[in-house]
């Protein structure tokens, strides 16, 4: 399979004699470049190589493909680079992320080198999990939740506020063509208001933004590291768990495993805030995130109705949720 990457350009930038095309990992969404693994000589390492050159004739097979659907996507790539370049070292072994070896943007075209994980013990990557794997993924965003965790009304960590000012794809403010999309329904009425329930959390820190297990890769004893970071960017810790829980599991699991899923996160948030010499109150965080917990859902599924309705999310637990938020907006 052919690629388009420059890859005279990653042999300067990597500062190798030179560089061999291994395979293309996966193309971008929408067209939008593709992300490779090469191989540099002399040393034999291979990297990844996230390169974005966006199409002349954009295509979604939701029909999102306006002006405002390209202008998402590319800011998104800056504020990729921009996590990558600024804030991606501050994450230990508790949230493991791959190293960036060298990132630049020239017109509109973004070139990442970055770490491969597969190399560095990370090669699998999974449809499902079982408790210990779910763990793992609780863990990784409890400890990268508490890395940039933050009381607002004392300002932001340092970098923070170069980044999407609310993280997720899908948040209202960034989807302007999937509002209007909607029928005119209490969700849509509430949709704002939902909105600022989230934002204005008091205890906030960086989200993933899209944290799916297909964002996870694991380990051979499934310890995890977290890729694609287009939508991280300020906001509840708890809509990256609503999201991930969704990603994983059917309506009936949704259902039955709420509350454990939930006990074992702030648990282990819990474990990494404390890591922090008391500078949180804990019991004050997990009260306001769990109340948010069904906000995170009902915002998400706001998204879907407009995005794409029926779709296999919009299930009967996520409407259930949906619609205890409006009723209690609305009293």
């Amino acid at each position: 399979m052919s690629s388009k990457i420059p890859l005279q350009r990653i042999t300067e930038l990597c500062g190798c004699e030179s560089i061999t095309f291994e395979e293309i990992v996966q193309s971008l969404w929408s067209g939008y470049g593709e992300i490779t693994r090469v191989r540099l000589s002399p040393s034999g390492q291979t990297v990844i190589v996230k390169y974005v050159d966006p199409p002349d004739k954009r295509e979604h097979k939701y029909g999102w493909a306006g002006q405002v659907s390209h202008d998402r996507k590319l800011s998104s790539y800056d504020n990729e680079l921009q996590w990558y370049s600024s804030l991606a070292e501050k994450c230990g072994d508790s949230c493991r992320v791959p190293l960036l070896i060298e990132g630049v943007k020239s017109d509109h075209n973004w070139l990442m080198v970055m770490e491969d994980l597969d190399e560095s013990g990370y090669p699998i990557r999974r449809h499902s999990v079982d408790q210990r794997q779910l763990d793992s993924c609780l863990a990784w965003l409890a400890g990268f939740h508490a890395t940039f965790l933050h009381d607002s009304e004392k300002g932001v960590v340092p970098g923070m506020d170069e980044l999407w000012p609310v993280g997720t794809y899908w948040h209202l403010a960034t989807r302007p063509e999937e509002y209007d999309q909607m029928p005119d329904s209490n969700l849509k009425k509430y949709a704002g208001a939902m909105d600022q329930r989230l934002n204005a959390c008091r205890y906030q820190t960086l989200v993933h933004g899209d944290a799916k297990l297909a964002n996870f890769c694991f380990s051979k004893d499934d310890r995890v590291a977290a890729v694609d970071f287009q939508y991280v960017g300020r906001g509840c810790g708890i809509k990256d768990v609503a999201y991930f829980i969704s990603s994983c599991f059917d309506e009936a699991e949704c259902e039955q495993r709420e509350e454990e899923i939930l006990n074992r996160y702030f648990s282990l948030l819990r474990e990494y805030v404390g890591q922090r010499a008391g500078e949180f109150d804990m019991d004050l965080i997990e009260e306001q995130w769990r109340e948010l917990y069904a906000f995170a859902w009902a915002d998400f599924y706001r998204f879907l109705a407009g995005w794409s309705p029926g779709h296999r999310k919009m299930h009967r637990y996520s409407k259930r949720l949906t619609d205890e938020v409006i009723a209690q907006i609305d009293r």
